[in-house]
């Protein structure tokens, strides 16, 4: 027997005994163009439509279909960064979608958060932090405790009301959730600048900077992916998403002089305490205004 075959059925048979099932709808994304293999790269059906924030646009004209099919292309694709996305969702996704309702901004702004930051809290080159990659001065004007203690801008739920607070503002400013959305990027002066200068009303019909002109449409790409990953190749079992670990709170209005001793006393560890705390940049807390601080603690048995 050709040595080929010995080690393809040697193969199939060390799959079926093991329990390896080859699913039928594992190409689901490509039977629109009949593919068979998950080596090969398949151009993409666009909607005809966008649907963001309650507003509803046709995507008929070249330059706007371009523009969707290449962050579309581009985050579909790039698989190892959209699964981690679709898992870290499951867990964030709650809170943030709860605090946006709470703020009066639609839920779909949770894709922002997605394209700036991929649900962790990161720092850009510009010094932009969390999530919400939010800037020091930005952060400090909507009211956010900045320093080399306590950083807020790590605190997932008020971070996201500053970027809830500012979205409105934006919204206010020119009456459009995605024109709202552009200035997030490029800021609220920038975009008025824009309109103005180009005489035009809404955010299809500006001529913009690569970055500003493609961040739109990556938020609209990034939101078609997460509501339809079976459409795009995204397999998954629920069990495969992360959980969001249940806390309870503990308030406080003192110092803390040693956080990894703190802990302990909450029957965690410093690591621990830190993963669900991140805003608490130092080993202490300094709290000489007697401020009331939550620090979150996890319940027993999650770790």
């Amino acid at each position: 027997m050709n040595f080929k075959i010995i080690l393809w059925v040697s193969f199939l048979m060390i799959a079926i005994s093991s329990g390896f099932v080859f699913k039928s709808d594992f190409f689901s994304a490509f039977k629109i163009y009949g593919g068979k293999s998950s080596s090969k790269v398949y151009a993409l059906h666009l909607p005809d439509t966008i649907d963001f924030a309650g507003e509803s646009f046709p995507i008929l004209s070249p330059d706007l279909r371009e523009r969707f099919d290449r962050e579309l292309l581009v985050n579909t694709y790039w698989q190892s960064n959209m699964m981690l996305i679709l898992k870290r969702s499951n867990r964030f996704f709650p809170l943030i979608e709860r605090v946006l309702k709470e703020e009066g901004v639609p839920c779909d702004f949770k894709y922002l958060a997605v394209i700036e930051s991929g649900l962790e809290n990161v720092i850009s080159p510009a010094g932009a932090k969390g999530f919400w990659q939010i800037m020091r001065s930005t952060g400090k004007e909507y009211g956010l405790e900045i320093n080399n203690n306590v950083d807020e801008r790590y605190h997932i739920e008020f971070s996201t009301r500053v970027a809830a607070k500012y979205l409105k503002k934006a919204k206010e400013k020119f009456g459009s959730w995605t024109l709202a959305a552009a200035a997030y990027n490029r800021g609220i002066n920038g975009i008025q600048g824009k309109l103005a200068n180009q005489k035009v009303e809404n955010y299809f019909d500006l001529f913009l900077g690569e970055e500003t002109s493609r961040y739109v449409f990556r938020i609209f790409a990034v939101k078609e992916i997460i509501e339809n990953p079976t459409k795009y190749g995204y397999i998954y079992k629920k069990t495969d998403l992360y959980k969001n670990i249940p806390i309870r709170i503990h308030g406080l209005d003192t110092p803390i002089n040693n956080i990894a001793s703190f802990a302990k006393k909450m029957g965690v560890n410093y690591k621990i305490l830190k993963i669900h705390n991140p805003w608490l940049i130092q080993n202490h807390l300094n709290n000489k205004s007697r401020k009331y601080y939550e620090i979150a603690i996890p319940e027993k048995g999650y770790y």
